[in-house]
C-alpha cells in the first residue's frame, strides 16, 4: 500500500512537523519520521529564548492516533540548541506542542486513551490498543489533578456528605464530599477517615470566598458530619439530614416488630394459615396505595393475626404523608411532635430509637421541609463509585479512585472536545 505524504500530513493534523519518510513496521505499524518545522526554544537553565542549533538529540518515538486502521509511531529526533550567554553553556532539546516532555504518546493520543478509559478499565484499554497499564495510569496522574481545583469554581451552593466501603464488610470508610457546580455533580474530596476532625479540616480548607456561598448541606444522620458543617458553617447553612436515611431509620422500627411478630406467628398458626400469609413481608414494605386489590386483602389478613403490625404500619405510612405534604417547616415540627405523641401514648416502643433519633436532630430533619433537598445526587455518585470499584476488581488507592470519579463524571466533557 502506498501512503501519500501531504494526505498523511493532513491526518496526522499536528503542528510544527513535517513528514520525511513512512515505513510500513510489523503487525501493522506505521513508523512516520518527522522533523521539526520549527526554529529555536528557550533555555532549560535560564529560560531565555536560543536560536544556534547544536545538532539532533536522541531518537524519541511517540504513539499516536491510528491512520488507515494502521498503528501510528512518529519517530523524532528533536533538534538541540545550545545558549552561549548561560553560565555553562548549557544546551536544550526542543519539545514541541503535541507531546509531553518525557512521555511516549502524542497529546491526541493521550486524549483518545482518556476517554477510551470512561467506563471501562486499564487493562481493557491496555489490551486494546497496545498500551501499557503502566503507561495509562502514568496518564491518568499527568492528566487529572490529584485534588479539586478550587480556581474552576465560583460556587458551592448544595454540598452532600456521605461514607462508602472500599472493601464490602472491612468497615474502611472513604467519606464522599461533592457538591452541584453550574449543574454539574463534582467530587471535591474523597477522605480516608470518617470523623469529625477530617470532615472539618476539610471544610476549613475550603477557600473563605466558597465557604461564604454554600446553601445547603445534605448529609445522613451521623453526628461526624452534621457536627462538623455546623463547627464550619454554623447558622449561615442549612444543615438538612436526608429523608431516606429517615425514612429507613423509622421502617427498622417496623422491620424489627415484623420479624418478631412473624417468629410468633409460625409457632402458633397452622402451616394452611401460614401459607395464606405468604409474600406478606414484602407487601409491609410497600405503601397501601401502591398496593392492588389482592395485596390489600392480604395485608389486611395479615392485621388480623397481628395489630401490632397494623399500628406500626400506619404509624409509617403516617409519617411517610407526613414527608409527602408540602408544609412549611413550623407545620412540619407540630405534625412529627403530634407523631410521637400518639406513638408513644399508643406504646409503640419498637420506634423508641428512632424517636431519640428524631428529638435530637429534629432541626436537621425539619430543614428538609424548608426547600425538600435531598441527598439523592450523592447516593447516585456512591452508586457510581461502586460500579468503578467492582468493575476495576477493587480500588485500594484513594488517588486513583479520585482520578477515576472524576473521569467518569467530568471526562466527555473535558477530553471530548476537539483534539489538540
Amino acid at each position: 500500500m502506498m501512503f501519500d505524504i501531504d494526505t498523511l500530513q493532513t491526518l496526522l493534523n499536528l503542528p510544527d512537523i513535517a513528514i520525511d519518510r513512512v515505513v510500513l513496521g510489523e503487525r501493522r505499524t506505521l513508523e512516520i519520521h518527522v522533523h521539526s518545522t520549527l526554529e529555536g526554544t528557550h533555555c532549560h537553565r535560564c529560560g531565555k529564548p536560543i536560536d544556534h542549533g547544536y545538532g539532533l538529540g536522541q531518537e524519541i518515538k511517540l504513539r499516536h492516533l491510528p491512520v488507515f486502521d494502521y498503528n501510528t509511531v512518529l519517530v523524532l529526533r528533536p533538534t538541540r540548541y545550545q545558549y552561549r550567554s548561560c553560565e555553562g553553556r548549557p544546551t536544550t532539546s526542543q519539545t514541541l506542542s503535541c507531546y509531553t516532555p518525557r512521555a511516549s504518546i502524542t497529546k491526541p493520543f493521550e486524549q483518545q486513551m482518556l476517554l477510551e478509559l470512561i467506563n471501562s478499565t486499564l487493562e481493557d484499554v491496555s489490551l486494546k490498543h497496545v498500551i501499557g497499564v503502566d503507561a495509562l495510569q502514568g496518564l491518568l496522574d499527568r492528566r487529572i489533578e490529584p485534588e479539586v481545583d478550587w480556581n474552576g469554581i465560583e460556587t458551592l451552593e448544595v454540598i452532600g456528605i456521605d461514607e462508602i466501603a472500599l472493601k464490602k464488610g472491612h468497615r474502611d470508610f472513604v467519606v464522599v464530599i461533592s457538591a452541584y457546580v453550574k449543574d454539574r455533580l463534582h467530587v471535591i474530596a474523597l477522605l480516608p477517615e470518617r470523623n469529625k476532625a477530617a470532615v472539618e479540616a476539610f471544610f476549613r480548607s475550603t477557600p473563605s470566598s466558597l465557604r461564604r456561598t454554600v446553601a445547603v448541606v445534605c448529609s445522613d444522620l451521623y453526628q461526624g458530619f452534621i457536627g462538623a458543617a455546623k463547627a464550619v458553617f454554623g447558622k449561615c447553612v442549612l444543615i438538612c439530614a436526608d429523608r431516606f436515611h429517615v425514612a429507613r431509620l423509622y421502617r427498622e422500627g417496623l422491620e424489627t416488630l415484623r420479624k418478631r411478630e412473624f417468629k410468633r406467628l409460625r409457632r402458633t398458626l397452622s402451616k394452611a394459615s401460614l401459607d395464606e400469609l405468604k409474600n406478606a413481608h414484602w407487601i409491609l414494605r410497600h405503601r397501601r396505595t401502591d398496593l392492588n386489590a389482592d395485596e390489600r386483602r392480604l395485608l389486611n389478613h395479615l392485621f388480623a393475626h397481628s395489630p401490632k403490625l397494623k399500628d406500626a404500619y400506619e404509624a409509617c405510612e403516617a409519617l411517610t404523608a407526613i414527608y409527602d405534604s408540602r408544609l412549611l417547616k413550623s407545620q412540619s415540627k407540630r405534625k412529627l411532635r403530634g407523631w410521637m405523641r400518639r406513638v408513644t401514648n399508643r406504646k409503640l416502643t419498637f420506634f423508641d430509637r428512632f424517636i431519640g433519633t428524631l428529638e435530637t436532630r429534629f432541626e436537621e430533619i425539619t430543614n428538609y421541609f424548608v426547600g425538600r433537598r435531598t441527598s439523592g445526587f450523592v447516593e447516585g455518585l456512591n452508586n457510581k463509585i461502586k460500579v468503578i470499584k467492582r468493575r476495576c476488581y477493587g480500588m485500594p488507592s484513594l488517588k486513583h479512585l479520585y482520578h477515576r470519579v472524576c473521569l467518569e463524571l467530568d471526562g466527555y466533557a473535558q477530553f471530548g472536545t476537539a483534539r489538540e
